[in-house]
């Protein structure tokens, strides 16, 4: 198995620190608010990864941390810290809002069959180990007292800039929108590991700690979870492509510097999902969360299924048409596994099977490529192969793509059997009269119902399309 790595900027043999075991590190949310789409192709793929090393062999160990505090809106450690301002947004306590946005979180996750990680660790759950790997980089002078703060003191590294070959002046204090200037820095580089009030006197969480009352930056906790849970030598750290700097430069550095070694083998960063007008995020235009999409007639899985057709290190551009075509495409694929009919008696062929196998492993051993993977399933279906042969490939497969192939597909003829005429035998109006029926379903949430009248009138060979302005349709 090769991946890209992102510190060396090359493929690489895929080798863990222990043979047959494998520790994963990937960044959990800061919950302060739903997941967008974007967020959640960037876990999509870490999944992906994460089931192809167990379908591998691997024994895997995955870790993730919530972030439910810590996290400014600034990447220059100014501005105030996000959890707070979504309390104050809805008028709630900063717990309330973690306990609701995390369970939003991971319920997004269940649709789109995100595997849960073995460890779920909340920032606020670890305050001492933060405390104690700062009180030990201050002890090694890699870490000064400032304004009542502690700061990393990045002057002390041979290399900070890790990820890309950046000047310190090229930087400023940071590449992100928002950033300020903190005059208790000797460097503009320099982080904060601990906050006081003397930085932040509104702060709702706060704890006692050696340097005064107060609450952890955000960069020491994914350092300390990783270590506590998987110890001094991680294999694979991922995460979006905006966290490569400053987040993850400055877990390299901290941890580097605590342990006195090597601490990650490989980096993984997932490019962004772009709008035409640019990067998504919360702050402007239409705020895509998966409900929304839902809202709109597409499935979770049509969405994995859009993530899955792109490379994750290619920016993917986020249009709804783009996400029609995608779509459109799942439920053909749906469509014709739902005519495989495996007989009784019929036996799972191995030779037919092998080439099959080694041209899906060859796809995910090459960096993961999800595209290749995933024209492979169509390989299956053109096979000459006996049908039991190709549905028990396809289920193999999907432990890995968790596309609910053959759930999906075991529906679909369900809903042919139980449908009361052939297809293309609606008149227009009574097209036209489901449209608005499951027009009205959406608009009182009942998703269920427009998603049974969707499927009723696939089955009678009308395929819809949701666009912003309405419902179109066409009968096949």
């Amino acid at each position: 198995m090769y991946l890209y790595n992102s510190l060396s900027h090359e493929k690489e043999p895929f080798v863990p620190y222990v043979e047959g075991k494998v520790g994963i590190y990937t960044c959990g949310p800061t919950v302060y608010h739903y997941a967008h789409i974007g967020n959640l192709r960037t876990y999509i793929m870490e999944d992906i990864l994460d089931r192809y090393l167990r379908y591998a062999g691997y024994e895997v160990t995955r870790v993730m941390n919530i972030t439910d505090v810590g996290h400014l809106t600034s990447d220059a450690d100014a501005g105030e810290d996000k959890m707070l301002k979504g309390a104050r947004r809805e008028h709630k306590t900063v717990m309330e809002i973690a306990k609701f946005y995390t369970d939003a979180f991971f319920a997004d996750c269940e649709k789109l069959h995100i595997r849960t990680p073995d460890v779920i660790q909340p920032a606020t759950g670890c305050i001492d180990d933060f405390i104690r790997v700062i009180s030990s980089l201050l002890e090694k002078g890699y870490a000064y007292e400032a304004g009542g703060n502690i700061y990393f003191d990045t002057s002390k590294l041979d290399k900070y800039y890790v990820f890309h070959g950046f000047r310190e002046e090229d930087l400023a204090v940071g590449v992100r929108e928002g950033v300020e200037a903190d005059g208790n820095k000797r460097n503009q580089a320099d982080f904060v590991l601990w906050f006081t009030k003397s930085k932040f006197d509104s702060q709702e969480l706060k704890w006692d700690s050696p340097w005064g009352v107060g609450y952890p930056g955000w960069h020491i906790e994914c350092s300390c979870i990783s270590m506590k849970y998987l110890g001094e030598h991680l294999d694979i750290h991922c995460g979006g492509i905006d966290n490569a700097f400053p987040h993850h430069t400055n877990e390299i550095a901290q941890s580097e510097a605590y342990l006195g070694h090597e601490w990650c083998k490989y980096w993984m960063h997932v490019l962004h999902l772009n709008t035409a007008s640019g990067k998504m995020s919360k702050s402007k235009g239409e705020f895509l969360t998966l409900s929304l999409l839902e809202s709109k007639g597409y499935s979770p899985m049509e969405y994995r299924f859009f993530c899955l057709g792109s490379h994750y290190r290619k920016s993917l551009v986020f249009t709804y048409e783009n996400l029609e075509n995608a779509a459109s495409a799942y439920r053909k694929l749906i469509a014709k596994i739902a005519l495989l009919a495996p007989r009784a008696g019929e036996s799972f062929d191995e030779v037919g099977a092998e080439p099959l196998r080694r041209a899906f492993r060859d796809a995910l051993d090459n960096d993961l490529n999800t595209s290749l993977a995933v024209t492979v399933l169509y390989d299956v279906l053109k096979a000459p192969v006996n049908d039991t042969t190709k549905e028990k490939l396809l289920s193999e497969f999907d432990t890995v793509l968790a596309l609910g192939l053959l759930s999906e597909a075991e529906k679909l003829r369900q809903e042919k059997e139980t449908a009361p005429a052939a297809a293309g035998d609606l008149s227009a109006a009574e097209i036209e009269a489901m449209i608005a029926a499951r027009a009205d379903a959406k608009k009182q949430k009942n998703y269920a119902e427009a998603d049974r009248i969707r499927a009723e009138l696939s089955a009678h060979g009308v395929v819809l399309t949701d666009t912003p302005t309405g419902t179109t349709y066409r009968v096949q």
